[in-house]
């Protein structure tokens, strides 16, 4: 890309504080610059997102999955970003929570082949898991799911993925929450709306986080 990093590092900052969240440092925004670079050049070669402009990547899936990097529980050492797709919100999690070990699972080859590239251009601390994440026999302080086919079905397989004292994270709205809700299953506790945090970019998006109780068998 043709802009200077400090221009990207002020349009995204821009973006945030117009979220009502924090600016990132300029390390971390270099990080965003190239991974947009990715995500376009990647994307007029295969279907990553229906999302192809800039600005639209930026708003849409940027400034909403940093949102989520950030209301994710303290503490957390592993993650999963469920059919991660073209890596929202995974990636940034992996660049905002460098602590974090995000496994990125996508069971299409040219996504999964994305990712790769994206994790190794990066330098971040995440691997791809090329496959069906139902195949994994690993499990994580926490999943995520945004925009998963069948997400319905995809959140009870994701529920089996989540250690005891875990967490389980879902990008959605609030008209689907309930349903979305009662297919994690009876080991998962919702708790009050202090969990529900709201998501930039209307549509009434939340951030739903339901704990997985520690006496559940896995």
């Amino acid at each position: 890309m043709s802009e200077s990093s400090e221009s990207f590092g002020f349009k995204l900052n821009a973006l945030l504080q117009e979220a009502g969240l924090d600016p990132v440092e300029r390390e971390r925004a270099k990080l965003f610059q190239d991974y947009l670079s990715l995500v376009i050049r990647w994307n007029a070669q295969i279907n990553l997102t229906s999302v192809r402009d800039e600005a639209g990547i930026l708003t849409r899936h940027f400034v909403e999955s940093i949102a989520c990097a950030r209301a994710l529980p303290v503490g957390i050492g592993t993650s999963l970003d469920y059919g991660s797709g073209a890596g929202f919100p995974g990636i940034p999690i992996a660049i905002c929570r460098p602590g974090v070990s995000v496994t990125l699972a996508e069971s299409q080859g040219k996504r999964a082949a994305f990712l790769q590239e994206t994790v190794r251009i990066l330098g971040i601390s995440a691997k791809v898991h090329c496959d069906r994440a139902e195949t994994l026999t690993a499990r994580f302080d926490c999943v995520t799911l945004r925009a998963v086919d069948r997400m319905p079905r995809a959140v009870e397989a994701a529920a089996r993925l989540v250690v005891p004292g875990g967490w389980l994270a879902l990008m959605t709205t609030r008209s689907a929450l309930a349903g979305l809700q009662a297919a994690s299953g009876a080991d998962f506790s919702w708790g009050a709306g202090g969990r529900h945090t709201p998501l930039p970019g209307g549509n009434d998006r939340i951030l739903a986080l339901g704990s997985r109780g520690v006496s559940s068998s896995v």
